[in-house]
């Protein structure tokens, strides 16, 4: 046990599901896991083990940031002998390539945050990146299975609200397509505890269109989202 997991080691599986909202690991776990049961609800971050067809796999909640799923992860990692652990949440489109509904595959993530430097990695031009043979084996899921995706860099912000930087200067500096706020913490940890870690997110609203998704599309295409990373933890 941990301070923010009271769950017995047992009780996690080698392969966590991680939405940054508590809810929707529930939700998650009502919908796709049979034999699911509760392991943790400290400070309401709910997490569930179940099974996916024959696969034993634990949902966790994460929170809203980096260093919230910084410890989240890293005590999953080091603590609970977690081996693969795959985001699944949403993320801003900084690109007319990338539409609202459009499931991304996090291939790097470019951030501001120090977050890695203080954990001792290596962060060249502030990109750290997912692993590659977890990524290339959610491709071929999705390749497969006929679920579009497009692998792009994405940008882990800090700030949610008040950037004093444009969608263009955003775009010229961090070269990315889309931005969320935790992959880069997640990738850090993978790579300083030598686990796997993969990002997928779906494109919940545009800054260049300003268009949003409806709660109804949320549900469709979130479930898309959920389908491919169940079927690649099948495969690992």
């Amino acid at each position: 046990m941990t301070p923010h997991n009271k769950a017995r080691k047992e009780d996690i599986a080698k392969i966590v599901i991680m939405p940054g909202d508590p809810l929707r690991a529930k939700w998650i776990s009502d919908n796709f896991l049979k034999d699911s049961k509760l392991v943790n609800d400290v400070r309401g971050m709910l997490a569930f083990t179940g099974k996916y067809n024959n696969t034993k796999i634990t949902v966790m909640g994460h929170g809203m940031g980096i260093p919230s799923i910084g410890i989240y992860s890293y005590e999953l990692f080091n603590f609970y002998d977690v081996e693969t652990i795959i985001r699944v949440g949403s993320a801003g489109s900084y690109s007319k390539d990338i539409n609202v509904g459009d499931l991304i595959l996090a291939s790097e993530s470019y951030s501001e945050s120090t977050y890695a430097k203080y954990l001792g990695i290596e962060a060249k031009d502030n990109i750290l990146s997912g692993n590659s043979s977890l990524n290339n084996l959610i491709q071929e899921i999705a390749k497969s299975n006929n679920i579009d995706l497009v692998s792009a860099r994405i940008h882990s912000s800090d700030v949610f609200y008040g950037s004093d930087r444009n969608l263009d200067q955003l775009v010229k500096e961090t070269k990315s397509k889309a931005v969320e706020m935790e992959s880069f913490a997640l990738f850090a940890n993978a790579i300083k505890l030598n686990k796997k870690a993969a990002t997928l997110l779906t494109c919940s609203d545009s800054l260049v269109t300003h268009e949003s998704m409806s709660a109804e599309d949320r549900q469709t295409k979130f479930h898309n989202m959920i389908v491919l990373a169940l079927k690649t933890i099948e495969r690992i």
